[in-house]
This record gives C-alpha cells, structure tokens and sequence, in this order.
C-alpha cells in the first residue's frame, strides 16, 4: 500500500504567484501639498464564496467589503497530455557535499558526503488561476492595469523552490483573458464594488 505523501508543490506555486502581485500601490487622493498619497493593495486567497464573504462582512449586512482589494483562487487544474514525457523514467544525479565543521558551524573546502538522487518523471498539469481586482474608483483599476500589464510580456517565469536538484521548481506565468468590470446594467439602488477580473495559468509539474 502507497504511505502517504504531502510536499506543498501547488501550495509553493500559490505562494510564488502571490507575490507577484504583491506590494503594489494605488493612490488615494493628495495631501495638504499636492502630493499623491499612495497606500499598498493587499492580497488574500479565496473566491467571492459565501463564506469569505461572511468573514469579510464581519457577519454583518450592513459592512461592505473593503478595497482596494486583489484576491486570487484557483479555478482549473488539467491534465496537460502535450507536455507527458516517459513516465518511468528515472533520472540519477550524484550530488557531492562540501564537509562541515560542527565546531564553527562553517563549510569547509574540502569534500564531505556523496550521494546519489533519483528524480522521478514528473506529471505535467496547466494550474488556471483568476485574481479579482477590487477597487473603489476607476483611476485605481487604470493605475494596476499599468503596474502589472508589462509584466507579462508575454510572459513571466517564477521559480517554487531554491532547490538545484528539484526539476519541477521552475514555471512560467501566463495571462488568459481580463474582464475589465463585473458591474452590468444597474437595477435597484445598490452599488456594488467593481471587479475586474485577470485569468492565467501555468504549467506545472507534480
């Protein structure tokens, strides 16, 4: 019977493509002198669900969601049959440590251990991604379309892992699509935060 085995691989990905989008800025009227005030854009994982919806509420009716605001969720992960190599291929490195001194705790010139690693045929999937990009005016959505549309051009690699012998670490970012507003013809009084959404994927391997 197969045990049980977890290493985080899309979790990493998640992480990696997060920070993409992180630390970016969007202003917020001027000051006394004219000058821009800028404040950073947070971001958090999750889709418009009810529940996360309820969390952002504050369990209220009354409370809207805050923005600016980037969200992102994962909404496709597909078996990629293009990118499918031998399955049972295993691949040996031998990997060769520099010896330690547990004295000054310092890596020394010489050589330590040696080993050998097998690297195992990864699988290869598309993982689909969509970032909502919540904002409170039109001037903030312009200002983020700017920051992050040169980035992709057309396309922008991100690495899971520092490790050098893990040969799925590496992954490139694609953008698929962008709905500029969530908003359609008005009905009743209520006025909604405008989303825009922004789709991308990548291929990975697990």
């Amino acid at each position: 019977m197969a045990q049980f085995f977890y290493d985080n691989q899309i979790r990493r990905f998640l992480i990696q493509f997060a920070k993409v989008f992180s630390n970016w800025q969007v202003t917020k009227g001027k000051d006394p002198n004219g000058n821009d005030i800028l404040i950073r854009v947070p971001i958090m994982y999750g889709d418009q669900s009810r529940q996360a919806s309820t969390v952002i509420a504050n369990n209220s009716a009354s409370n809207l969601p805050s923005a600016p605001l980037i969200t992102y969720y994962i909404t496709g992960l597909e078996y990629d049959q293009r990118r499918t190599q031998d399955p049972f291929f295993i691949d040996k490195l031998a990997v060769r440590q520099r010896s330690y001194d547990q004295e000054t705790g310092e890596y020394k010139t010489t050589q330590g251990q040696a080993f050998s690693v097998q690297r195992i045929m990864p699988v290869p999937y598309t993982l689909r991604i969509t970032v909502d990009f919540w904002t409170t005016n039109y001037n903030q959505k312009l200002e983020l379309i700017e920051q992050l549309g040169t980035l992709f051009n057309p396309s922008l690699e991100i690495q899971s892992t520092d490790n050098f012998i893990d040969w799925t670490s590496l992954s490139v970012v694609y953008q698929d699509g962008l709905t500029f507003s969530s908003r359609s013809i008005p009905q009743g009084t209520g006025n909604p935060i405008d989303v825009m959404s922004w789709k991308f994927y990548m291929p990975i391997w697990i």
